[in-house]
């Protein structure tokens, strides 16, 4: 072994023992159950109170569902509420709380869907459910009911509130 070698092995052996993790006053524990129960908790009514804030400043009449999604039915449609397994053509604007466009059907076309079948939000698919064909609707959706902590990679950031304008295309 050339001397270069000998010392890089050296200097390699030398830095991996000198882990901080047999020092006590390193803390390693990783949180448990009711620490991270606390902190969702948390975080639901931080995101609960944005929403409040939001509806407020914007002057907004909402209802909130028992899974806290928010809604205003603006246009209540005619026929029987859509159930699992109905196709729907929806025109849509989907935007942060701080305005942010991330989709329309504006510049992305008209989306069409069997509820139940398509991948939707989960607060998106509770809010369909409401509307009849020709409905219009105003839903804010919490992360834990839109994309969640991770966002959509690529116009939903990580852990967003979004706002959808919903509007069901009646095919009479």
């Amino acid at each position: 072994m050339r001397f270069s070698e000998l010392l890089f092995l050296f200097l390699a052996l030398f830095l991996m023992s000198c882990n901080n993790s047999t020092r006590p006053d390193v803390k390693t524990r990783k949180p448990g159950k009711r620490e991270l129960a606390e902190l969702n908790s948390y975080m639901v009514q931080k995101d609960r109170e944005r929403i409040q804030n939001y509806i407020e400043r914007k002057d907004i009449n909402m209802n909130e569902s028992s899974s806290g999604l928010w809604y205003q039915i603006k246009k209540e449609g005619s026929g029987s509420f859509f159930r699992d397994a109905d196709r729907i053509e929806m025109d849509y604007e989907c935007s942060l709380l701080d305005g942010t466009l991330c989709y329309t059907s504006e510049r992305l076309g008209s989306k069409e869907i069997v509820l139940g079948r398509s991948e939707l939000e989960p607060g998106l698919y509770e809010g369909l459910k409401m509307l009849k064909p020709g409905g219009e609707a105003l839903f804010i959706l919490p992360p834990f009911l839109a994309h969640g902590i991770i966002g959509d990679s690529k116009s939903i950031p990580p852990r967003a509130i979004l706002v959808y304008k919903v509007k069901v295309i009646d095919k009479k």
